[in-house]
């Protein structure tokens, strides 16, 4: 397992995380405390800790920190690096606040490392959104800020609100297939040690699809028998120091995959021939 300091912290995550949004039927479900497949989900989550994935993503849109407390609360806490998310619509400063208490109530912590605003919300004052951030920061009750589907510009309009505090991460789209309008953004973080948190890392499934094996075939001339997608995850590593894939947990089997490929770094003639094929 690779580890590199994320972002501008000094805690070294996994290069590859845990992300866990499954889908929006699972969401609707929790509503009816219906939580489909939960221990194959808390396994899941489990077997990529002991496989040395200590770096966790959740929101509360996702309605999944429930799943994930029980399962941390069987190790150190301050080994592992848990990053939630606010829904847009509680951005103002006491929802905010409310949000924040009732995910550490679920996650059953004592703080979240990272805490990120799930949308821009252009109702709201950022500003304010920022500060109380920055306050909650001070009480203890969170680390880090980060940021989540945000332009390169709202970006920075972040960082230059922000007085005490810095923008630890964002969160994006980011994949083999969808990249090249995401240049700028992770040019922008790596220059700034911004932590770029890459959430579909495997395009929906895509790199499954039989019409791409031929270009997964000869990268594995190079690195042996390795699946489509942990090639598409060793692209995301290899082409920036400061991009943490987070694939979804959803089955042991697919964790424990991602765990031992997870050293694995393509070479320059790989990447440049998967760019100029996908």
């Amino acid at each position: 397992m690779i580890y590199r300091e994320f972002g501008n912290t000094s805690f070294k995550t996994s290069c590859i995380g845990m992300g866990t949004y499954y889908d929006m039927r699972w969401i609707f479900k929790t509503y009816l405390d219906i939580y489909t497949g939960r221990e194959q989900k808390e396994d899941a989550i489990k077997s990529g800790i002991d496989n040395g994935i200590n770096l966790i993503d959740t929101a509360e849109l996702y309605r999944t920190e429930k799943i994930i407390a029980p399962v941390i609360k069987n190790y150190k806490r301050d080994e592992l690096f848990i990053a939630t998310k606010v829904f847009p619509t509680h951005l103002s400063p006491n929802s905010l606040e409310r949000a924040l208490s009732r995910s550490l109530k679920n996650l059953e912590t004592d703080y979240i490392d990272l805490y990120q605003i799930h949308f821009p919300n252009p109702t709201i004052d950022l500003k304010k959104t920022l500060r109380t951030m920055e306050r909650m920061i001070d009480a203890g009750k969170m680390k880090y800020i980060g940021l989540s589907n945000f332009s390169l510009n709202l970006l920075k309009r972040a960082q230059d609100i922000l007085s005490k505090h810095e923008i630890t991460s964002i969160q994006i789209n980011y994949n083999i297939f969808h990249r090249k309008s995401q240049n700028d953004l992770i040019k922008y973080c790596e220059q700034n040690h911004i932590a770029v948190m890459a959430y579909f890392p495997l395009g929906h499934g895509r790199v499954a699809q039989k019409q791409y094996n031929e270009y997964f075939d000869y990268i594995r001339k190079t690195i042996g028998d390795v699946p489509n997608a942990n090639i598409a995850l060793a692209y995301l590593i290899s082409k920036n120091q400061n991009v943490f894939p987070i694939p979804r947990a959803s089955n042991r089997l697919h964790v424990t995959q991602n765990a031992k490929y997870s050293d694995i770094i393509l070479n320059e003639e790989d990447i440049k021939y998967l760019e100029e094929k996908l």
